[in-house]
C-alpha cells in the first residue's frame, strides 16, 4: 500500500509532515463527482489530525458550507464517516471526514484510547482546519457525528459556538453507557467495583509502562446479543465495513479506556445548542435508539428526532437506501446559509 508525506496544517507556523495512505482504501467506491485529498492539521492538544478532504467539483470559484463528520466510536474515516462525507459533497458541501486523535492515521500515543475532552476538541481542531479554507465560508460550518461520534459532536456544538448546525446519526452517549451500563442497567456496587479493577490496571499498566490491552474486538463465540452480532456482520466483513485500521475491525482499546469517560457526562450542557439547530437520527430497530431519545428530550429547540423504520443501529453506517442523506441535505442546506 502506497503512503505519502503530506503537510500538516498550523496557522502561523512552518509546515510538518504526516505519513498517510496515498491510494485510495474506502469500504464504499469514489466518486466521480468530487475531488479527494488527504490532509492534516493539529487540535488544541497539538495531536496531529489525519482527515479526507471532499470537494464538489463543480465549485468553481465559489466558498461553500462545509460539514465535518466523524464516527462511530472505533471506526476509521475510510468507512462510515467518509461515506457520509462524500455524499455530501457530491450534495454541495465541503466536507472532512477525520479519524479522532489516537486512532487511525491520527497521531497520539499510547493508540487506541478515547476522551471525552480530547475527542470533542477533534471535531473543533476540524473546524479551525475548514474556517481558514479558501473554499469554505467559515459562517456555514456545521458537523455530523455518527456512533459514539454523535455524543462527541453535540458536546462540540453546546462548546463551539462557530458550529452553526449538528446532525447525529445512531447516535451513542458513550458517558451513559461506560458509567452506567446499558439502559442505566449497572447498580453502584458493580460501579464501585469496576473502578476498582480500572484502578488496579492502572498500576499494571505503570509498572510494565506501556498500557494493556482488551482482547480483539468483535471476535464471536455464540450466544452473543444481537446487536453484537450486526456489529460483527459490518466490521468484520471485507464485502462491507471491514478496515484494517479500525480498532473495531481487528485490534482492541486499551483495559483503562473507560476511566475518563466514567464520571465526564458529554451531554450535560446539550441545551445550550439552541439557538443553532439539531437534527438527531436514529434507527426504529436499534438497541441504541434510547439514547438519542434522552438526548432530543433534553435539548431546546430547534429540534428534530427523525426515526428511520425498519432500520438497526449499523443500518446507519453504509445503507445508502436508510441514511437519510435528501434529509441531512435539507437540514444543512436550511441552516447553513
Amino acid at each position: 500500500m502506497k503512503k505519502t508525506l503530506i503537510p500538516i496544517f498550523m496557522a502561523a507556523t512552518a509546515p510538518l509532515t504526516a505519513e498517510v495512505v496515498e491510494t485510495w482504501d474506502k469500504t464504499f467506491p469514489q466518486s466521480e463527482k468530487v475531488d479527494h485529498e488527504k490532509v492534516a492539521f493539529k487540535n488544541r492538544y497539538g495531536i496531529t489530525i489525519v482527515a479526507d478532504l471532499y470537494l464538489p467539483k463543480d465549485l468553481g470559484d465559489k466558498s461553500a458550507a462545509a460539514l465535518a463528520v466523524s464516527g462511530p466510536y472505533g471506526a476509521v474515516k475510510e468507512q462510515a464517516s467518509g461515506l457520509y462525507a462524500q455524499t455530501m459533497a457530491e450534495r454541495g458541501f465541503v466536507t472532512l471526514a477525520f479519524d479522532p486523535s489516537y486512532t487511525g492515521e491520527s497521531g497520539g500515543e499510547p493508540r487506541n484510547v478515547s476522551s471525552p475532552d480530547i475527542n470533542t476538541e477533534d471535531f473543533s481542531a476540524a473546524v479551525d482546519f475548514l474556517g481558514l479554507h479558501a473554499k469554505v465560508d467559515r459562517e456555514r460550518i456545521g458537523i455530523i457525528g455518527i456512533c459514539g461520534f454523535g455524543g462527541m459532536a453535540l458536546n462540540a456544538a453546546a462548546i463551539d459556538k462557530r458550529i452553526k448546525a449538528v446532525a447525529s446519526s445512531t447516535m451513542y452517549d458513550m458517558s451513559r453507557v461506560m458509567a452506567r451500563g446499558y439502559f442505566d442497567s449497572m447498580t453502584l456496587e458493580e460501579r464501585t467495583k469496576t473502578l476498582e479493577q480500572l484502578g488496579e490496571q492502572r498500576w499494571k499498566d505503570a509498572a510494565a509502562g506501556e498500557p494493556a490491552y482488551g482482547p480483539v474486538s468483535l471476535e464471536l463465540s455464540g450466544g452473543e446479543p444481537q446487536f453484537v452480532v450486526d456489529y460483527a456482520g459490518y466490521y468484520k466483513s471485507k464485502e462491507r465495513g471491514f478496515h484494517p485500521r479500525s480498532i473495531n475491525s481487528n485490534a482492541s482499546w486499551t483495559i483503562t479506556n473507560p476511566l475518563s469517560f466514567m464520571n465526564m457526562p458529554l451531554l450535560t450542557y446539550i441545551a445550550e445548542i439552541s439557538p443553532r439547530p439539531t437534527l438527531i437520527i436514529h434507527g426504529a430497530d436499534a438497541h441504541s435508539r434510547y439514547f438519542s431519545e434522552t438526548a432530543y428530550a433534553n435539548a431546546a429547540e430547534p429540534k428534530e428526532l427523525l426515526i428511520i423504520e425498519d432500520a438497526n443501529h449499523v443500518d446507519l453506517y453504509d445503507q445508502v437506501d436508510k441514511i437519510p442523506f435528501a434529509k441531512l441535505t435539507e437540514f444543512f442546506t436550511t441552516n447553513l446559509k
